[in-house]
């Protein structure tokens, strides 16, 4: 199951005009990340996508490098006053605005999350990669990082059996209204979302 007949046709006619829209804003944002975090502006990572295939995300970069001998090592240290108004407008996300063009990401869908994670989900959780992953998704506008993850996991699940374009535009519709309100940022006590190691009722090998 990849999603509902048109759901492509939904991520080019709403994302194409946003990515051309966002093109002089994306400039803009280069130019602070350049001048107060330095080279490289964007963040590039391997993540799971469809049926769990790698591929390069990028997003605008909103931390500094580790760096031991300055006490840069997590991501509370790392993180600028940049990096966290970026992460709370979600105006990091604007490059992965380019997946949508390669079919690599939907505009809804499971977050891409880490390559590690893969096999630390129950069978039932792997199920979150039968759908392209999203700029935003069901886990997002219900709590986004400040929910537990079998509940975010859980939700992501849910998303790919009742997938469909009332539920797609549902949940762009909701999106809007909680970027605006910059809520479920990051989980208590972290500057994210703490790592996931794995489900509780996952079946040891």
């Amino acid at each position: 199951m990849t999603g509902y007949r048109g759901k492509r046709c939904l991520d080019l006619l709403l994302g194409v005009p946003a990515l051309v829209v966002s093109l002089p804003v994306q400039a803009a944002i280069a130019l602070v990340v350049r001048g107060k975090l330095g080279a490289p502006v964007l963040f590039r990572q391997r993540r799971p996508g469809l049926h769990g295939e790698p591929f390069e995300m990028i997003k605008f970069r909103t931390m500094l490098p580790v760096d031991a001998d300055r006490g840069l090592v997590s991501d509370e240290s790392r993180m600028t006053g940049v990096g966290r108004f970026l992460r709370a407008t979600s105006l990091d996300e604007l490059p992965t605005l380019w997946h949508l063009l390669t079919g690599r990401m939907s505009l809804v869908g499971p977050r891409p999350l880490l390559m590690q994670y893969l096999d630390r989900y129950s069978p039932e959780q792997a199920r979150r990669h039968d759908v392209r992953p999203g700029l935003t998704g069901l886990a997002q506008i219900n709590g986004r990082n400040a929910i537990a993850w079998e509940d975010r996991l859980r939700l992501d699940v849910e998303y790919v059996d009742t997938v469909s374009l009332r539920l797609d535009l549902r949940i762009l519709a909701r999106t809007v209204g909680q970027v605006l309100a910059r809520e479920g940022i990051a989980a208590e006590g972290s500057s994210t979302m703490p790592e996931f190691t794995g489900s509780a009722g996952k079946e040891k090998s």
